[in-house]
C-alpha cells in the first residue's frame, strides 16, 4: 500500500478497526475512507453498493463484525450469524465488484474445534466440532474465508483472512454481560474496589486456558500481511503462548490494585479448554508480538478509568 492509497476501515469505530485507524494514520497514510454505522450501514446491500461505486477504495479492511463473550454468543446468535453473514456478504462482493487491489478479512480463532490439538495449526479448521457456545458466530466467520477464498479461485482476486487470537486494548466492549474476558475482568475488579467489597466472583473453573493479543500488535500485524501475504490459506496472528483464566485475574487483581479475594463460579461454562494458536508461519514471514500481557492490560485499565469509568 502507498501513503496515499484510497483505503477503507470497515468497522473503524471498533476494537480492531479502531486500532487499525491509529496505526496507519501513525504510519503517515493520509487517505483513509471511514464511515460511522449512520453514515453506512453494512447490513444494507444497496448502501454498501452504492458507497463501493461512489468511493472505489482500492484497499480494504473488513474489521466490522458483530462480536461478544460466551454470553453475548449464547443469548443472540441469530443476530451473530445474520449480522456477520450480512456484512461479509455486502462487502466481500462489492470488493470484487469494484475491483478492490486487496482485502484483509478478519477472522477468529474461535473458528477452529473445541478439541483441537495444541497449539492450533491452520490446516485445523472443520477437522471436528466447534465450541457450541460461539458456534453462530464461528460459522459466520467460516464462511467469511470460504467466501474470500471462492472469489480468489473464480475471479482471480487478493482476498486475505487473518486468524487473530482473543484481543483486547483500548475501545473495548466493558459490558457487564456482553464483554470479553479481559474488559469484563477489569470492569468488574474496578467497581468491586471502588464499592469497598472483599470478594470478586469469576465465571467457570479458572483451569482454561487462554492467549491474549493486544490490538494494537493486530494492526501492526494486519498492515504486515496486507503487503508481505498473498496466500488464500488463513493465516493465525498471536503471541504463541498462553494462561489459564486464574492466572489472568491475578494479573488483572495487581494492575487494578485490588486486595480482596477471587471466587470462581464452576456452575457457569469454562468454554472451550485451552485455545492456544500456532503462530509460526506469521513468525516465519517476519512479525511478531511485541507487548507483554501485564503491559498491556495496564493500558487498557487506565484507558478504562479516564475514558469509562470516569464518565459513568
Amino acid at each position: 500500500m502507498k501513503k496515499t492509497s484510497k483505503i477503507f476501515i470497515a468497522g473503524y469505530k471498533g476494537l480492531v478497526g479502531s486500532a487499525i485507524k491509529r496505526h496507519l494514520e501513525s504510519q503517515g497514510f493520509s487517505n483513509l475512507v471511514c464511515k460511522t454505522r449512520q453514515e453506512l450501514d453494512l447490513l444494507n446491500s444497496a448502501d454498501v453498493a452504492a458507497f463501493f461505486k461512489a468511493e472505489k477504495p482500492e484497499y480494504v479492511f473488513l474489521a466490522a463484525a458483530k462480536v461478544g463473550g460466551i454470553h453475548a454468543n449464547s443469548t443472540y446468535p441469530a443476530d451473530f450469524i445474520y449480522q456477520n453473514l450480512a456484512i461479509q456478504l455486502n462487502i466481500i462482493h462489492q470488493s470484487y465488484l469494484n475491483k478492490v487491489e486487496k482485502l484483509l478479512f478478519l477472522g477468529s480463532s474461535c473458528i477452529y474445534p473445541k478439541l483441537s490439538p495444541q497449539p492450533i495449526k491452520e490446516s485445523y479448521l472443520l477437522s471436528d466440532y466447534l465450541e457450541p457456545t460461539n458456534e453462530s458466530y464461528a460459522i459466520a466467520k467460516i464462511a467469511g474465508i470460504k467466501m474470500c477464498q471462492a472469489y480468489n479461485t473464480q475471479y482471480g482476486t487478493r482476498f486475505i483472512s487473518v486468524m487473530p487470537t482473543n484481543l483486547y486494548g483500548i475501545y473495548d466492549n466493558f459490558h457487564p454481560q456482553d464483554s470479553h474476558v479481559i474488559p469484563g475482568l477489569i470492569r468488574r475488579f474496578h467497581e468491586t474496589k471502588s464499592a469497598g467489597k472483599d470478594q470478586v466472583t469469576i465465571w467457570g473453573s479458572g483451569n482454561a486456558f487462554r492467549e491474549f493479543l493486544y490490538v494494537d500488535d493486530l494492526a501492526a500485524a494486519c498492515h504486515f500481511l496486507m503487503n508481505h501475504y498473498e496466500s488464500s490459506e488463513p493465516i493465525n496472528v498471536g503471541v504463541g503462548k498462553d494462561i489459564t483464566i486464574k492466572e489472568l485475574a491475578e494479573i488483572i487483581k495487581d494492575v487494578v490494585e485490588y486486595q480482596g479475594t477471587l471466587v470462581f463460579d464452576t456452575t457457569q461454562p469454562d468454554g472451550t479448554p485451552r485455545k492456544v494458536l500456532d503462530v509460526s508461519r506469521i513468525n516465519q514471514l517476519g512479525w511478531s508480538a511485541r507487548t507483554p500481557l501485564k503491559e498491556g492490560i495496564t493500558r487498557v485499565y487506565d484507558w478504562y478509568v479516564n475514558h469509562v469509568a470516569a464518565h459513568r
